[in-house]
């Protein structure tokens, strides 16, 4: 019988019954969506997550206006957050050091240094005026009850401001996690009125630790988006760095260890680090000697925490779901959630002022009718016969009331007392009741404009609480800083020639140079092959060395001359070429190809020397000269892969470098790139010329001081920069300037020094109060000024060519006063100038590209300035003539023909020339003639003219005038534009 029971309950419960996988995927799901929902993602409406909104709660609920112990705060959030006091405590100093909620006392750590904060017995906390204002409101709060049943707890706080994006939230939940920047207080309430008036925002992050930062792919902060953030380093002198402000997420101990780190690991090279760091951040770092300031700069980005890369990923909680929405949606749903708050709250004031208005319409009915006199009421027994007695006497009067009288209404009024029934003053309840109607018009103007009401809400917080909470991250965009270039040359390079192995470690073999770890070394052999491979221990590339160095991506200005011999002819060739780019541990073959091939001669010149070379023949009886004179100059820089020109096709007994030659290559075309504050050869920016040599850089800043540089594409530049050009000390400036000491406007004109590089002198008074107005390159600039004179204070205007003023004077001069008279107002004008135009160009190796110039510097402006006596400018105006451009000829290059020339250009099979593209004007004293082909058996010293082969090279006749619009391919294929 039991056997029988217990089937039969089997079989009754055989279907609730769940298999333990189940069981394991149903807690998974619940345990993940707690840690989701209630552990590590905030909620979209008011920002926070519920440990941190019970903190504020207990705030809240604690709030007497005094400072609370923290531990206080902790036990007393402990009843609506069952996760122990630790996790409360960290919450709280988090809250705390982000200074938007929490008014603070004690020691609370700091961020930015990493120090924790003191046990929360010994600090203390309260709400702040903007948490009072802007989080709580209990008649708009939802409540929940707490998880011991005992209490109430808020769903969400009404915040009526984006708490989220100000605050920024992180956090790892199950199979997902949330990282919301922090954005700036002023600029979330700006883009909230924008918001209101119908225009998407697009805000930027802020961060508490300053810095600079590259937002160009934050992505509106979503899965997917970057942000580079950079401490900021400023160049104290060439030997010391300072470092004032680090970036989001990193502290001053953990930059102070990465850079101790890299300078251990040879990527940089200080000589010590100091850290000084107090109320601001202040990290000295003392450089080696020898080592550049700028370089180390760009290398504390490359190799230390002095540049970190932040992901973001808002997940936020909405609706009971977690979502992945745009800061910029996320701003959008914060603000219509305010407006819907503000709503709300209008809404609650105008129930509140109507239902005064109704009692007090009642008590006025009540007393001035005598209805607490009449009988029926006076003998009513029990509350319902007083309400059917009050509910006649107030018929005649309900029409006016907004609402139906309700049996609470009578007990108010029955529980009004005599005393004030007989001291009832009709006059002042009228005035009162006015007043109500007068504020219920006002709410319920605010309703109809609600649009309105919500835009001056976010005005009066922004006025109210943003005083001091200016943007401190600095928006920048940066360029990318190649770690080869700024890497220490820490690691010495070694090679065996004959064996054919490079490497760091063959120390007892021949030294090559220093180079870093993460270079490249490219090797040219005997057989004519080059290859390029990373450095490291030891590394076979072929035997027959007979070239190595340190490669550099895409330099177009290492050239290398060679000569050599194919192995199937015997005729030996002359190259010129450059080698940009090319795939790492692959071999390139510089010759012809064929077997047996052989390098004669081989040079690597930085700057694209071409050197003259002695070429001795081995004896042949139809030879009647066995030496010649080759000169490099005269080959066309060409592709690797061009197969040469011939030079001879007999055999090279030996040739010997004669000497040494000059550059071929005109000067460096450098840039500046306004946005990076940094030079380019890439036509970015504003284009400063051709440098070459001892050229220099003309630094002009707004504060009247101006430096020196040189063009490496390495330098640093400073903010303040009014003008940034190529330095000319024949170039005249016209500077305006106030005077502080003689409390007055003067004028100078002047020629800025040769200095050494990085001395910065001042060309203005160096009295206090003394600043720069004006400064300008144009001779026919004029000043427009307006002046007081006498006693009476008379105005005129006077007009003053600045060149007629005063002549060239000494850098020092403070130059003549502008007037004796009080100045009232100071123009400057220039009349605007014809530009010549600038022919398209091409560069040294074949790449075409086109001058651009910045031509605003040398338009007409006309700049009107209201100047007082302690009015300080804060960037003065820099005007210059607009630059014409004239290609100068180099120096160095002497040819024997300047005037044009008509050359028959004889092309090889390897670099056929179009009839119709050859035609072009290109400079005579640049112009690079190619070895003619030799075609007979004479060589090409013999003093007759070699005979012409029956089948000759194509020809093709045109002028050269400029060898930069000879473009060469890498098939070594000449082109013209």
């Amino acid at each position: 019988m039991s056997e029988e029971l217990d089937q039969n309950v089997n079989e009754e419960h055989k279907h609730t019954i769940t298999p333990i996988n189940g069981l394991y995927e149903n807690w998974f799901l619940e345990y993940a969506s707690y840690v989701i929902l209630d552990r590590a993602v905030p909620h979209i409406n008011d920002g926070l997550k519920p440990v941190q909104r019970r903190i504020m709660h207990s705030l809240k609920e604690m709030d007497d206006g005094r400072f609370n112990k923290a531990a206080n705060v902790i036990g007393n959030t402990m009843k609506y957050h069952p996760h122990g006091d630790a996790s409360i405590g960290d919450a709280m100093v988090q809250i705390g050091q982000k200074d938007l909620l929490i008014d603070m006392q004690g020691n609370w750590g700091d961020p930015v240094t990493g120090d924790s904060a003191a046990a929360p017995r010994y600090i203390e906390a309260r709400l702040s005026k903007f948490a009072n204002e802007v989080v709580f409101n209990p008649d708009t709060t939802e409540w929940q009850l707490s998880y011991d049943g005992r209490n109430n707890e808020p769903i969400t706080l009404p915040v009526k401001f984006p708490l989220l994006l100000a605050q920024g939230a992180e956090g790892i939940a199950v199979g997902l996690a949330t990282k919301v920047m922090p954005h700036n207080f002023i600029e979330l309430i700006d883009a909230s009125i924008d918001a209101l008036k119908g225009i998407r925002p697009n805000i930027l992050p802020d961060f508490f630790t300053g810095g600079m930062a590259d937002f160009s792919n934050y992505n509106e902060g979503q899965r997917g988006g970057k942000i580079r953030v950079r401490a900021k380093i400023t160049e104290k002198d060439k030997k010391t760095l300072v470092i004032t402000e680090v970036p989001f997420s990193t502290t001053t101990g953990s930059v102070i260890d990465s850079i101790l780190s890299a300078n251990d690991k040879g990527k940089i090279k200080i000589k010590k680090i100091e850290d000084n760091t107090a109320a601001n951040v202040e990290i000295v770092v003392h450089l080696a000697p020898g080592i550049s300031p700028d370089v180390t700069i760009d290398a504390l980005y490359a190799f230390t925490a002095c540049e970190v890369s932040i992901s973001p990923n808002t997940c936020i909680i909405n609706n009971d779901k977690p979502h992945f929405l745009s800061v910029n949606d996320i701003l959008i749903e914060n603000t219509k959630h305010t407006k819907y708050l503000l709503k709300r709250e209008l809404e609650i004031r105008l129930h509140e002022l109507q239902e005064k208005i109704f009692f007090s319409s009642l008590l006025k009915i009540f007393i001035q009718e005598g209805m607490y006199k009449n009988p029926e009421y006076e003998n009513s027994s029990n509350f319902d016969t007083v309400v059917e007695v009050l509910h006649l006497l107030f018929d005649p009067f309900k029409p006016s009331l907004y609402r139906e009288i309700l049996p609470e209404d009578f007990k108010k009024l029955i529980d009004k007392p005599m005393s004030s029934i007989t001291r009832f003053d009709v006059k002042k309840a009228d005035e009162q009741m006015k007043n109500l109607e007068d504020e219920i018009k006002v709410v319920k103007n605010h309703l109809k404009h609600l649009t309105d009401y919500a835009i001056a809400w976010y005005q009066k917080l922004k006025d109210k609480y943003g005083k001091g909470r200016e943007r401190k991250t600095e928006i920048r965009l940066f360029d990318r800083v190649e770690a080869a270039k700024v890497a220490l040359a820490n690691i010495k390079l070694f090679m065996n020639r004959e064996d054919g192995f490079i490497g760091s470690g063959l120390r007892k073999d021949e030294f090559i140079a220093d180079c870093s770890d993460i270079d490249e070394i490219i090797v040219f052999r005997e057989d004519g092959k080059c290859i390029i491979t990373k450095v490291a221990d030891k590394t076979f590339v072929g035997k027959g060395i007979i070239h190595a160095q340190v490669f550099k991506k895409n330099d177009e200005r290492t050239i290398y001359n060679m000569i050599y011999k194919d192995g199937t002819s015997g005729t030996s060739y002359i190259k010129r070429f450059a080698v940009v780019g090319v795939t790492r541990d692959k071999e390139y073959d510089l010759t012809k190809g064929s077997k047996g091939s052989k390098v004669l001669y081989f040079t690597a010149n930085p700057n694209g020397e071409a050197e003259i070379v002695n070429v001795a023949l081995k004896p042949h009886s139809k030879l009647r000269k066995l030496q010649f004179d080759q000169d490099f100059a005269e080959v066309a820089i060409k592709g690797r892969g061009s197969q040469g020109n011939i030079i001879s096709k007999y055999p090279v007994k030996k040739i010997i470098l004669k000497s040494k030659g000059v550059s071929t290559l005109s000067g460096l075309k450098i840039w500046y790139d306004d946005l990076l504050k940094r030079l380019n050869v890439d036509g970015r920016g504003k284009y400063l010329g051709e440098f070459d040599g001892d050229d220099r850089i003309l630094q002009v800043h707004k504060d009247g001081y101006y430096e020196l540089s040189s063009f490496e594409l390495s330098n640093h530049f400073d903010d303040g920069l009014i003008l940034i050009q190529k330095f000319d000390p024949e170039k005249v400036f016209a500077a305006v300037h106030f005077e502080g000491k003689a409390q007055n406007y003067f004028i100078k004109r002047f020629a800025f020094e040769l200095q050494s590089i990085g001395k910065k002198t001042i060309f203005i008074s160096e009295e206090q109060k003394s600043r720069l107005l004006y400064l300008t390159a144009n001779p026919a600039a004029k000043i427009i000024v307006d002046v007081l004179k006498g006693k009476t204070q008379i105005p005129e205007t006077l007009d003053l060519m600045l060149s007629e003023l005063i002549d060239v004077k000494g850098l020092k001069a403070n130059g003549n006063r502008l007037s004796p008279h009080d100045v009232k107002k100071v123009v400057l004008e220039e009349p605007e100038e014809v530009i010549e135009e600038v022919e398209e160009t091409t560069n040294d190796v074949g790449e075409e590209e086109s001058i651009e110039t910045e031509i605003s510097d040398g338009d007409a402006v006309t700049i009107e300035t209201e100047v007082k006596s302690e009015e300080v400018l804060e960037k003065p105006v820099v005007t210059q003539p607009k630059p014409k451009f004239e290609r100068k000829p180099d120096p160095e290059v002497k040819l024997e023909n300047q005037a044009r020339v008509s050359e028959t250009v004889e092309t090889t099979q390897s670099s056929p020339v179009k009839k119709e593209e050859a035609k072009t004007e290109v400079k005579p004293q640049a112009v690079q003639n190619p070895v003619k082909q030799e075609a007979t058996k004479e060589d090409p010293s013999v003093e007759e003219k070699p005979k012409v082969e029956e089948k000759p090279a194509k020809k093709v006749d045109f002028e050269i005038t400029n060898p930069d619009d000879i473009d060469i391919d890498d098939k070594g294929q000449l082109g013209l534009f």
